[in-house]
């Protein structure tokens, strides 16, 4: 098949499962912005995100994507290897400031990743998952109550200024992976001419700014002081 077997197709499948965690990387980060303004209306959007047959149906979408972004992030930076030394994503010699990044994507990745995994662990397990397993009648320790309560779990991991300080490590890691993914991943679907690669770099950076700064808001928040 030519979108596995081929090195442009494998680039177009992470191009595009990309572009769609970027997606819902600008929705969480939006929505995770709200809490510093209104408890009540985070959780609503918590509410309205629960255990509801749309939102799993999103889950199982993402964890999709995101699997076989992962799978195909290892395997190209595997291809990538035995190649001797070519680098996952096609860098001219005018990005000179990318190369970085380039050559360690699978190292911030897997960085992203961990931190992906805990973050699931330590929101989406106490409040999807304990609804759904309500739903389900599962046994489960998890309270209910708190499930469609957002804002509170928000408020009992950011007070830790050592998980608000890991998170931030983690963001830097994430915008690093962000701004030469965007890049690659426009540069793949098509805008690779000359004169749009300085164009879709500077669209990569600010873009993947905007991303980090919403999630940043956070943790800066609750380390100056605040509360909600």
């Amino acid at each position: 098949m030519w979108l596995i077997d081929s090195s442009i197709g494998r680039k177009l499948i992470m191009s595009i499962t990309g572009v769609f965690l970027v997606l819902f990387l600008i929705f969480h980060g939006t929505m995770n912005f709200v809490v510093l303004f209104s408890a009540d209306a985070y959780n609503a959007i918590a509410a309205f995100l629960g255990a509801n047959w749309y939102a799993l149906v999103g889950t199982k979408m993402l964890a999709i994507g995101f699997v076989v972004h992962i799978i195909y992030a290892i395997y190209l930076s595997y291809q990538n290897k035995k190649a001797r030394g070519a680098v996952g994503y096609n860098v001219t010699s005018s990005q000179k400031s990318v190369e970085w990044t380039s050559q360690n994507m699978l190292v911030l990745g897997v960085i992203v990743v961990g931190f992906m995994v805990l973050h699931l662990i330590q929101f989406w397990s106490k409040m999807q998952w304990v609804e759904l397993s309500h739903k389900m009648g599962l046994e489960t320790s998890g309270d209910l109550a708190l499930a469609t309560d957002g804002a509170y779990w928000v408020k009992h991991y950011f007070e830790n200024p050592i998980y608000s300080i890991l998170y931030i490590v983690w963001l830097v890691a994430l915008w690093l992976h962000l701004t030469h993914g965007i890049w690659s991943a426009m540069q793949t679907l098509g805008t690779s001419s000359n004169i749009w690669l300085p164009r879709i770099k500077v669209i990569s950076n600010v873009l993947s700014t905007v991303i980090i700064l919403l999630f940043i808001s956070i943790p800066v928040y609750f380390l100056l002081g605040f509360n909600i």
